[in-house]
């Protein structure tokens, strides 16, 4: 990146894909960290739908020390998620914080205390969220992602507008008799 010139970066639209990553996958991403997820590792975590980490996970935007500054959304991210006086103090100083710390701000959904139990609740995470309706899930994501462009009350009629539309869904009907006659669903993904 050092040689990158201001010119060449903008015309080329730098890293401007990454943002788009998320958003247009409609299935939920799950990032799990272990170890170090720095710059742009963090600013990718970041972009993910659910954070699972290590307690000792090493999370920051050390940009500064670079001389340059997150520019895949981290500033944007990590203020939503922590607040503006933490992530200012952080992105400033370029100094990293812990898995622990990330879970107690809201950046992580979850910490474990090894790899092992962090990728094996990982995965019991995805395959809870595969066995429910994909057109569900799919919903859950865009009003959850929505409520971050959104005022309160446009994200609300938002939300009720999605939740009337899966009244049209195969899978709403099929929850809804599976719960009356407590049974298990099974989806049609329709």
């Amino acid at each position: 990146m050092a040689p990158l010139t201001f010119s060449d970066a903008y015309t080329k639209s730098f890293i401007e894909s990454w943002s788009l990553l998320t958003t247009q996958i409609k299935k939920p991403i799950i990032a799990a960290v272990s170890g170090h997820a720095l710059g742009g590792g963090c600013e990718l975590a970041m972009m993910c739908d659910l954070i699972y980490c290590t307690e000792n996970a090493n999370f920051g935007q050390p940009e500064v020390k670079l001389g340059t500054i997150p520019g895949a959304g981290g500033s944007q991210r990590l203020t939503r998620a922590i607040g503006k006086a933490k992530a200012m103090e952080l992105i400033l100083t370029g100094k990293s914080f812990s898995g622990a710390e990330a879970e107690r701000w809201g950046v992580a959904a979850r910490t474990f205390p090894t790899y092992e139990v962090l990728m094996e609740e990982t995965l019991k995470t995805a395959e809870t969220i595969a066995g429910y309706s994909k057109v569900a899930v799919q919903a859950c994501k865009e009003v959850v992602n929505k409520s971050q462009d959104l005022a309160l009350r446009d994200g609300v009629e938002f939300e009720r507008r999605v939740f009337h539309s899966l009244f049209g869904s195969q899978d709403q009907k099929i929850g809804m008799k599976a719960f009356a006659e407590k049974n298990k669903a099974e989806w049609t993904h329709s």
